[in-house]
């Protein structure tokens, strides 16, 4: 999308927040695999390898997170708040414009 369209219908902080949610989901996904791996490992060393990479993702999703609650993109610790930017972003999404154009 055309920068000065992404600028006037808000769309460059709804495309920022969009990346930034599927990076802490992603994130948030290998902890818990990670976390089902550990427990799941048959040698010490394994786990211990696994373990690490479990405690490196943590403080990836840590890390992310803070940045979003910087940015005003994730409000972990007020709910109301969350529920008020989820509400904005849905309604953002509802109001784009559709492109009924098609190649066949």
């Amino acid at each position: 999308m055309n920068s000065v369209i992404e600028n006037l219908t808000g769309m460059n902080t709804m495309t920022d927040q969009v990346i930034e949610f599927d990076l802490l989901f992603s994130a948030k996904t290998a902890v818990r695999n990670y976390a089902i791996a550990v427990t799941e490992a048959a040698t010490p060393e394994v786990r211990a390898i696994l373990r690490k990479h479990l405690e490196e993702e943590i403080a990836m999703h840590e890390k992310i997170s803070t940045y979003m609650m910087a940015r005003g993109h994730y409000h972990a610790y007020n709910v109301g708040e969350q529920i008020q930017l989820d509400m904005r972003n849905a309604e953002t999404a509802l109001n784009l414009p559709t492109n009924n154009t098609s190649i066949f």
